[in-house]
């Protein structure tokens, strides 16, 4: 590097803004707030959190994504206090989360409990999937991966590999892990190729509009 280059970096750029480069109105640090409520209100960094999360949201999109990542049951205190709500209107909107499929609800000995439907969560993953438009390469690159595995340990499956009486290192257990997961994602990729190929041959669909002709199909 030449001096002139090194004195550079040390000093920084030759040229600055002119006044012509500046805006009209000073900045002021009010302007680099990231915060959309007064920060000097809390003390605490998950009440800002909180706060901020209301701020930016409504009622229902912050209890449909708290229900959205509840997997064990709850209840509607539980979820209100997360989704920063009231409980009445967690509960409102989870009985009707409930009707639409969304939620399934469970009524115990202490009071009706809720959690997100397996079936519709994994609905909405594999139609995300199926709409994505790199569908063919994960299929491609999870076959690939699971045939490693396949090869590597010289079994069809991690099942068989953990009921073998072989005994398994750390490192072979974290495989069996991945492989599983490979597995899991698979199973999911060929559901999404089955949707995406009914749309491509269903006239009324979105997606019935496109180029049949073309070659969009692989044997997963």
């Amino acid at each position: 590097m030449s001096d002139e280059a090194s004195t550079h970096e040390e000093n920084g750029p030759e040229d600055f803004p002119t006044a012509e480069n500046l805006p009209e109105t000073p900045m002021t640090v009010e302007d680099l707030n990231p915060f959309s409520v007064d920060t000097d209100e809390f003390t605490d960094i998950n009440e800002l959190a909180a706060a901020e999360w209301k701020e930016s949201t409504t009622a229902d999109e912050r209890i449909r994504t708290v229900i959205k990542q509840t997997v064990a049951p709850k209840s509607a205190t539980e979820i209100a206090d997360t989704a920063v709500v009231s409980e009445n209107k967690a509960r409102g909107t989870l009985n009707r989360l409930v009707e639409e499929g969304i939620v399934r609800s469970h009524q115990t000995s202490s009071g009706k409990t809720y959690e997100r439907d397996p079936d519709w969560y994994l609905l909405q993953q594999v139609h995300q999937l199926a709409i994505s438009g790199d569908l063919m390469s994960q299929i491609q690159r999870v076959k690939q991966e699971l045939s490693k595995y396949q090869s590597q340990y010289e079994t069809s499956s991690p099942e068989e590999l953990l009921v073998s009486d072989q005994e398994l290192e750390e490192e072979e257990l974290v495989d069996i892990s991945h492989w599983r997961t490979a597995k899991r994602e698979f199973s999911y990729l060929r559901a999404a190729y089955r949707l995406q190929q009914a749309k491509l041959e269903d006239p009324y669909s979105e997606s019935g509009s496109l180029d049949r002709n073309s070659d969009q199909r692989v044997h997963p």
